[in-house]
């Protein structure tokens, strides 16, 4: 189950995510997206969990959940052109 992680504080890391979300079962990949070509952070990661249970059971605990000041906003990652619950534009 791959989850997207946002609205990160600058300074957090890898390890800190994979502690967050180790709590609800293993942790396959955490990835931190940088802005290409430079060490400069988006913002955002997306932590993999191969336990669908673990993996919404950490969604629900950590959506909303303070980290160093900052929100996060977890829900499940969508894939990409996927319509993001906006009805269709009608031309």
């Amino acid at each position: 189950m791959k989850i997207y992680v946002g609205n990160l504080p600058d300074d957090a890391n890898e390890e800190e995510l994979r502690r967050a979300f180790s709590a609800f079962g293993e942790v396959s990949s955490v990835n931190i997206t940088n802005v290409l070509g430079s060490e400069w952070k988006k913002g955002f990661a997306f932590v993999e969990m191969p336990s669908t249970v673990g993996g919404q059971a950490a969604v629900d605990a950590l959506n909303k959940k303070i980290l160093k000041g900052r929100m996060l906003r977890v829900n499940l990652a969508r894939l990409p052109g996927t319509n993001r619950g906006r009805q269709p534009v009608v031309l």
